[in-house]
């Protein structure tokens, strides 16, 4: 049997996840094109967290307090997104472009970091002939915040437009593609990047991480042809004054809910990752896992994300709150259950709640993702308001656990704790503290569930392409 085009219409979206994220202002091919900008944020994630992570610390000898340094520096330009967004929503051009020159910019920016970041990290681990000693560590954490510009200056604009440009009943759908295209350019970018590192070399680095730096520029320039029409303004409407940020954010603070939303955001990512640097160590150390083991924890992870957004697809309809607390409450078993592996020394036990912590994450992503997409105000603030919002809370996260489980582990070998100062105490210190922001969570959450029923229209159908950002 031959295989036709009327063929393949008769099967729908359900068989093709994607095609229902099309619409007549944002056709799917331009919607896949546009998504490409997606690829390079995953790519520089990538280089930033893992690969180069490893190199300053194995190959290049640098400290690791400092590499940490390093890595939290585009952290501290993430409060910005929502400044970016709300510049991106009143931009003036004379062809009334107003996501394109931040995308062209951010561009430029993470390239421009990346190119002079092998450089600046080799100079940083000591190879230096002549200079001040300073000039190391203030070269690399000017690439580390150059490319840390770039990643959420192109990411806020590149959401921004493609909200503009999607309709409202597709709009979470054209969200759900970027993001499933940022998850593949950090997994193809982890492959080839740790394929081409395989045997380290100072040139090969050089090589690699320049090379991803075009890479961007070449991905990002393909994204952005074409995807904002050319709208003339006049002299008069480019010289009107631009409306205070200010008064913007006062004006989407000001709306009922927005702040305690908000505040949700940061709290439960705050909760679910504060464990990020410490699953594996925890494994290791505290129950005598081999790396190959631990290494599953990471797949077991995704495959609990995965499992919460099979149930998310499938809550049609239900309020986005009230599924969020039940993402939360897996979150307070999964964390009991990482608890009590130490205690009996049980793996099992370990890896089923690695795959519930995953499930927590992925069933609140989704459902915070469901109702920050309804916040009002303009496309470009909006969306970096809440990408600033997790962005912050995940960095935060994510140092505050390391410090916190070496803070403890600290005082426990200088006897502060007595019997009870044993090699897992760092951990599990940790791990209730996470619970304690569970509840934190679910307390601030709770007004928001009653408000949504007073106040707003029924819950959208909630798909799994709708993931989280």
């Amino acid at each position: 049997m031959i295989l036709r085009p009327h063929h393949v219409a008769k099967l729908g979206a359900a068989w093709m996840p994607f095609a229902d994220a099309a619409s007549e202002g944002l056709p799917l091919g331009q919607l896949m094109r546009l998504a490409l900008f997606q690829l390079s944020v995953g790519m520089a994630q990538v280089l930033m967290l893992g690969t180069l992570n490893r190199v300053m610390i194995v190959e290049l000898h640098v400290p690791a307090t400092l590499v940490a340094l390093m890595i939290a520096i585009p952290v501290l330009v993430a409060p910005f997104r929502a400044l970016i967004g709300h510049r991106s929503d009143h931009h003036r051009s004379a062809i009334g472009w107003k996501r394109v020159p931040y995308l062209w910019f951010g561009s430029l920016w993470q390239m421009g970091g990346l190119a002079v970041m092998p450089f600046a990290l080799m100079v940083l681990s000591g190879d230096q002939v002549r200079g001040p000693e300073w000039a190391g560590p203030a070269l690399a954490g000017v690439a580390f915040l150059m490319t840390g510009i770039g990643m959420h200056m192109t990411q806020t604009a590149g959401l921004a437009l493609a909200c503009d440009r999607a309709s409202d009943e597709t709009r979470p759908r054209v969200v759900a593609v970027l993001y499933v295209m940022y998850l593949c350019g950090m997994g193809i970018s982890a492959l080839v990047v740790g394929f081409l590192l395989r045997d380290f070399a100072p040139l090969t680095l050089v090589r690699v991480v320049q090379g991803c730096g075009l890479a961007t520029l070449i991905l990002n320039v393909i994204a952005l042809w074409k995807q904002e029409k050319v709208r003339p303004m006049t002299k008069a409407e480019r010289a009107a004054p631009m409306p205070s940020f200010t008064a913007a954010w006062a004006d989407l603070a000001g709306q009922t809910g927005v702040i305690r939303l908000l505040a949700t955001v940061v709290l439960g990512t705050l909760a679910f990752n504060m464990q990020d640097v410490l699953l594996e160590p925890y494994g290791g150390q505290i129950l005598g896992l081999s790396v190959a083991k631990t290494t599953l924890l990471t797949a077991l992870w995704s495959l609990g994300a995965l499992g919460g957004f099979f149930y998310a697809a499938r809550a049609r309809g239900a309020d986005p709150f009230r599924l969020a607390a039940l993402g939360l409450v897996a979150g307070l078993a999964a964390f009991s259950a990482v608890i009590f592996a130490g205690a009996l020394a049980s793996t099992g036990l370990f890896f089923a709640g690695a795959f519930a912590i995953g499930f927590g994450a992925g069933v609140f992503g989704v459902a915070m993702l469901g109702a920050a997409m309804t916040l009002p105000g303009a496309a470009g603030l909006a969306m970096g308001a809440f990408g600033a919002a997790q962005a912050t809370a995940a960095g935060l996260a994510v140092f505050c656990g390391g410090a916190l489980r070496d803070g403890v582990q600290h005082l426990a070998a200088l006897g502060w704790f007595g019997p009870i100062g044993t090699p897992a105490l760092g951990y599990t210190f940790v791990y209730h503290l996470e619970i304690g922001l569970i509840f934190a969570t679910l307390i601030v959450m709770g007004p928001l569930v009653r408000l949504r029923r007073l106040t707003a229209p029924p819950a959208q159908t909630l798909n799994l392409t709708e993931f989280p950002t």
